[in-house]
């Protein structure tokens, strides 16, 4: 196990303190409830010998004192030292177990990295002239894997990406996950536009509620947002399924909210009624950065209720930079983002969160 070593000392620092308690109290007055608890911190933050040294020094340190207190006797002495004896195996077998439960959570973080490596793997660091970065960002350390999801594909049709958050938690999650990801694969490369895109996807969740059945065919959806880059990066096309609108920031730092012409609802719930959603088109200036979320970053609040505001936080994180010299790029302010985040929260996360960044460099030349 890692600990800090300011903690290492704890164990000592008790011994010391029941050393002075002992010294400023009457005779009448022991320090062996102390002493006895100096094994005890010594169990979860030394190794075993560190524990066994704190044992030992222990009984010694209380043999001392109660010889120089004149209280040491088969009755007080002996036992507390027996006492402390026990306590120091226990507290050896606290810190045994602990470490195998230490190395079972770590095995199983490894395992979840690999699983979530395999169905959501990162996107290339650059497709042609446009840069990408990704990042995911787990609600608890010990669940690597939740329902949000990106991808970035180079399609005959341009470079076409897909954010998502899909309903529900767990390991049914992470099924729709792998249901979304497979279908927008697909169809990225065979729809004609974004609207045809989004229509391919709406059937395959469509099919997928059917098959798995239950709560899932009547309440599962997915939120999703795709976005699709002319073949200069001149542009951007947009569709958006109920899902957080991006930041479109500047070179310069100005952050613009690209909000949909018309609201549409989640994918996944064709079944009601087939709706559509329009194609929005905004410009892609040399050095502009497209960021897209999920609403773990845009629902994320304050100890006051206070929602956070990418679109108003983004411009202040890129100008920092920006004054310090340092290039912005993609992953930079998706790190930026996701620390003011951890911020606003006072460092605690209320929902998985990934995070898009797309970024056209400001030099004019281009290549596929």
């Amino acid at each position: 196990m890692v600990q800090s070593r300011s903690v290492l000392w704890i164990p000592a620092g008790v011994i010391v303190l029941a050393v002075v308690v002992d010294l400023l109290t009457p005779h009448e007055v022991t320090s062996a409830p102390l002493l006895i608890a100096a094994p005890v911190f010594a169990g979860p933050l030394l190794r075993p010998r560190g524990i066994i040294l704190t044992g030992l020094v222990a009984m010694a340190v209380h043999a001392v004192l109660a010889r120089v207190d004149g209280t040491f006797g088969w009755r007080r002495g002996v036992a507390n030292q027996l006492t402390l004896l026990a306590v120091t195996v226990l507290a050896l077998f606290i810190n045994r177990r602990l470490e195998r439960q230490y190395a079972h959570t770590l095995r199983a973080r490894q395992v979840a990295a690999v699983a979530q490596r395999a169905v959501l793997p990162d996107p290339p660091e650059q497709i042609g002239s446009l840069r990408v970065a990704a990042r995911y960002v787990p609600a608890e350390d010990e669940a690597l894997i939740g329902g949000d999801l990106y991808v970035v594909q180079h399609t005959a049709h341009g470079v076409r990406a897909l954010i998502g958050d899909v309903r529900g938690k767990g390991l049914g999650a992470v099924s729709a996950v792998c249901s979304d990801l497979g279908a927008f694969r697909y169809a990225a490369d065979e729809a004609e536009d974004l609207a045809a895109l989004a229509r391919a996807m709406e059937r395959a969740l469509t099919r997928e509620g059917d098959r798995r059945g239950g709560l899932e065919r009547a309440e599962g959806f997915t939120t999703g947002l795709f976005a699709e880059f002319a073949a200069d990066l001149s542009s951007v096309r947009i569709v958006n399924r109920g899902h957080p609108p991006p930041v479109l920031l500047d070179v310069d730092g100005t952050a613009t909210l690209l909000e949909p012409s018309e609201e549409a609802p989640p994918l996944g719930i064709g079944a009601l009624r087939e709706w559509t959603a329009p194609i929005d088109t905004f410009a892609f200036p040399p050095g502009a950065t497209l960021v897209l979320y999920t609403d773990g970053v845009s629902e994320s609040r304050d100890s006051t209720g206070t929602f956070y505001d990418a679109a108003q936080r983004l411009p202040v994180l890129a100008r920092r930079r920006i004054a310090l010299g340092d290039p912005v790029a993609p992953g930079q302010i998706l790190d930026a983002l996701i620390r003011d985040v951890r911020r606003h929260t006072g460092d605690r996360p209320q929902d998985d969160q990934a995070l898009l960044a797309l970024h056209r460099p400001p030099e004019a030349t281009f290549r596929w």
